[in-house]
């Protein structure tokens, strides 16, 4: 069986450094706010160019304390991509706010050149979803937001390490917030999540945010222990363990982003001349290759198919989010939506992470190009 993924491969080639790491952890006698935690916050922004961060309890919850942060509200409007995960919308709605859908294009991504139609005097924030590994268009997304006066929060959780015009995404909006969650670009071995900012103001008030409203710091970054809430917040913290971790992934995510392009390269030499649609790669956007997503009208026969060949593959998104039973009272014109619409019921996603060999990744392709051949 070629698993969607798996992270047992993984384990076993560094079970040895990531048991090391664990124990450590555990043997400091602290099980949050430790050293590990510590390392892993200045490490990270370190790497991707941003003043300031702080790490929190899952994606979810950087795209929840952003919204919170930037003081957004009951009835507030936040744009978004209707292709996109549901964490993206339950966090908006969690923050009070009302969804506004802004349709696809070919990439996947926001399509810029309709956000301005989804634009009220209620709009606040756009949230661009960087899905799948790459980043959106975002000299436009700046542009509206100027003009608009709109705050603009990435949501990098599927794009860790990807780069818009050599700049890392999450540094070029007010706030960017990145996923830990095992299956992502840095996975840890639970839930984490990840806020960045160059906003001194904004990264205090989330770090308060992330812990009840509580104040951890003096003026001068020393450890205050007052246990006493200045604003409203939540609890969501990443623990030692999942750090060291991290910490650990960190000095080689590189090498797991390069492994993921090479997997990449090799589906779109096998793949090239048959007739499934493969992932459009912008000009300015530097692909990292979390999912690698393609489309196909049978999509449900391929992938009937390669189960019965033992290959398994996810289909993300197979619901646009304006469909869902919770949200879809918000969009009354889906009209607007059509493309989302038409890309639900085609693309689906091929095995990609750095463990899988290349004799896994042709055999896929061979097993594809059998079945396009046997359906068309």
């Amino acid at each position: 069986m070629i698993r969607f993924w798996s992270y047992k491969r993984e384990l076993k080639r560094y079970k040895k450094t990531i048991n090391q790491k664990i124990n450590k952890s555990l043997n400091s006698g602290l099980i949050f706010f430790g050293e590990e935690l510590k390392e892993f916050e200045k490490k990270f922004i370190n790497k991707y160019k941003s003043k300031y961060g702080i790490a929190v309890g899952s994606g979810t919850d950087s795209l929840f304390i952003s919204l919170k942060t930037l003081g957004i509200k009951k009835g507030d409007e936040v744009i978004t991509a209707a292709n996109t995960a549901i964490p993206t919308i339950s966090a908006i709605r969690s923050a009070g706010a009302i969804p506004k859908l802004v349709d696809i294009g070919d990439d996947y991504l926001i399509d810029v050149s309709k956000i301005e139609n989804e634009i009220t005097k209620k709009t606040k924030v756009i949230i661009p979803v960087h899905l799948y590994g790459q980043t959106c268009d975002m000299d436009k997304i700046i542009e509206i937001s100027k003009i608009y006066k709109l705050k603009i929060i990435e949501d990098c959780a599927q794009s860790q390490g990807a780069k818009y015009k050599n700049k890392f995404c999450g540094t070029i909006g007010k706030l960017g917030c990145f996923s830990f969650y095992p299956t992502k670009i840095l996975g840890a071995y639970g839930d984490g999540g990840f806020i960045t900012t160059d906003d001194y103001e904004l990264y205090k008030k989330a770090k308060r945010i992330r812990f009840y409203g509580i104040e951890t710091e003096d003026k001068d970054n020393k450890y205050v222990n007052k246990y006493y809430s200045n604003e409203d917040g939540i609890n969501s913290r990443l623990d030692e363990i999942q750090a060291s971790i991290l910490n650990f992934k960190l000095t080689i995510v590189e090498k797991l982003i390069n492994r993921r392009r090479e997997i990449a390269q090799i589906y779109f030499k096998e793949l090239e001349f048959t007739d499934l649609v493969l992932p459009k790669i912008n000009n300015n956007s530097d692909h990292v290759y979390h999912l690698f997503t393609v489309y196909h009208p049978k999509r449900e026969k391929i992938i009937s198919e390669l189960k019965k060949n033992f290959i398994e593959t996810k289909i993300i998104y197979p619901y646009p989010i304006h469909k869902m039973k919770p949200y879809k009272h918000f969009f009354k014109n889906q009209k607007r939506l059509k493309n989302s619409e038409i890309k639900a019921k085609g693309i689906f996603c091929l095995p990609i992470y750095p463990e899988l060999k290349n004799s896994e990744v042709i055999k896929i392709c061979e097993k594809i190009k059998k079945i396009l051949k046997k359906i068309n």
